[in-house]
């Protein structure tokens, strides 16, 4: 073989991303940002390239392609369509997937535009939006923030963003507009903090919520006003609420959306079967059942239920509600969050019950708060527990992902002869020790550092 590549890695182990593939040793040739050479061994006599890694002792496998994060483009924030964060804020989380080994992120905040990923800079991570421009979504934005909404926002629909360059629809729902995370550890708090003047945990804001409308947000459910009582006396706030006051924060904090981000599966569903773009729904115990009905109702629709291991269900309840959606061909996310390594709110239980169950098709990190864990982390715990061999669980960031969204990542997330050239460097014994990323063939995390001219 005589051929000149713009580059050649040699000597690490490759993982194909079709959750098969393990190739002990191997050699990849990429040239004009895409794989043109991959085979197993070292390289053939003959093959140069202008740049060579010596990936000896790495692992090498496709770039992550993360199809549920948030908060990193300058759009309204959430699916609440709160004001948009900070052009510091998205660097910032835009540098923290890049150096995680994402190489592809759709933000799912589902009400920001396309004309919106840009900020002004040139960074190398390939970012995309998803769209949930439909009326009841909007509805429900406004009812529980809207801040971040302006008229252009409020006038576009789902069609015209799609034909703007939106890759997916979605997120339905979201932890604002569906008494999850987002309420835990934003809007219940700043409700307590209004009138009490005092600051509450997340993990407080979470008991209080389920004392009051319960798991599935269905007051009925809710404890009366001893029980309340001692909820109160137990979290340390009976000083400054009574029963009757903590009740009426959390109704109306936690349950003029709902009916509304419900209605948007609906809307949602549609349209994920009218233009064939997959769809991304926030599941967890007050919306699985409204996602099992929209599955039944769309069954030529590609819906993924994100989050699949959301903190309100418990381990059992995420197994066999995911094993029932399956049966209706949903696809099975799960994220990251904070369960992995930092368990600022949550813990791995429903995790590892998915994962254990073989249950889990792609993985991705959505935002708890900010405080995510990343992708390359979970992974490695996957791995290191047995759960999956690490050909499936890479292939749970990389190939699946790309099978799921086509229109987002058709051309990635394999390493096989004429893909897009997005590859990861990582420690072979811990693929969460990220050295090197390439998007389309050029280099743009070296040794751990951004290249500013990547």
């Amino acid at each position: 073989m005589s051929m000149t590549l713009d580059f050649l890695i040699k000597g690490g182990s490759v993982i194909t991303g079709d959750g098969k593939t393990h190739l002990e040793k191997a050699v990849i040739g990429l040239s004009r940002g895409e794989l043109v050479v991959i085979a197993p061994g070292d390289p053939e006599p003959g093959l140069s390239a202008g740049h060579v890694i010596d990936a000896t002792h790495c692992l090498v496998f496709p770039g992550i392609i993360n199809a549920h994060a948030h908060n990193c483009v300058m759009g309204p924030s959430m699916p609440s369509g709160s004001a948009a964060p900070s052009q510091s804020e998205v660097n910032w989380q835009r540098n923290r997937h890049l150096l995680a080994g994402t190489t592809t992120l759709l933000n799912v905040c589902g009400l920001a535009l396309p004309e919106e990923l840009r900020i002004g800079d040139t960074h190398p991570l390939d970012i995309q939006v998803s769209t949930a421009h439909s009326p009841a979504n909007i509805r429900s934005a406004l009812s529980v923030d809207g801040k971040g909404l302006h008229q252009r926002h409020l006038q576009m629909t789902v069609e015209t963003a799609l034909l703007a360059g939106a890759k997916a629809l979605g997120e339905v729902g979201g932890g604002q507009t569906l008494g999850g995370g987002a309420q835990e550890y934003k809007f219940i708090p700043q409700a307590v903090r209004r009138h009490t003047g005092r600051d509450i945990h997340p993990r407080i804001a979470r008991r209080l919520r389920d004392a009051v409308v319960g798991r599935y947000l269905r007051p009925e459910d809710g404890a009366n006003d001893e029980q309340l009582q001692d909820e109160l006396v137990a979290c340390g706030l009976a000083d400054i609420l009574d029963p009757a006051a903590a009740r009426n924060l959390i109704l109306a904090s936690v349950m003029p959306s709902v009916e509304l981000a419900l209605a948007g599966f609906e809307e949602i569903a549609r349209c994920a079967e009218r233009t064939g773009y997959p769809a991304i729904f926030h599941n967890s115990t007050p919306s699985v059942k409204t996602l099992l009905g929209v599955a039944e109702r769309y069954p030529k629709a590609t819906l993924i239920a994100g989050h699949s291991n959301h903190p309100m269900f418990q381990p059992r309840e995420a197994v066999d509600y995911a094993v029932a959606l399956k049966r209706r061909n949903v696809i099975i996310d799960v994220s990251t969050l904070d369960c992995t390594t930092t368990r600022w709110r949550n813990d791995p239980a429903n995790l590892d019950a998915l994962v254990e169950a073989g249950c889990v098709n792609t993985i991705s990190t959505d935002f708890a708060g900010g405080h995510w864990d990343t992708i390359p982390e979970a992974l490695h715990r996957i791995i290191r527990k047995r759960q999956m061999d690490p050909a499936a669980a890479i292939a749970l960031a990389t190939g699946n992902v790309a099978r799921t969204f086509p229109q987002l990542a058709g051309d990635r997330g394999f390493i096989e002869n004429g893909k897009r050239a997005d590859l990861v460097i990582a420690d072979h014994a811990n693929c969460a020790r990220i050295r090197h990323v390439l998007i389309k063939g050029k280099l743009v995390v070296s040794d751990g550092v951004v290249l500013s001219d990547g």
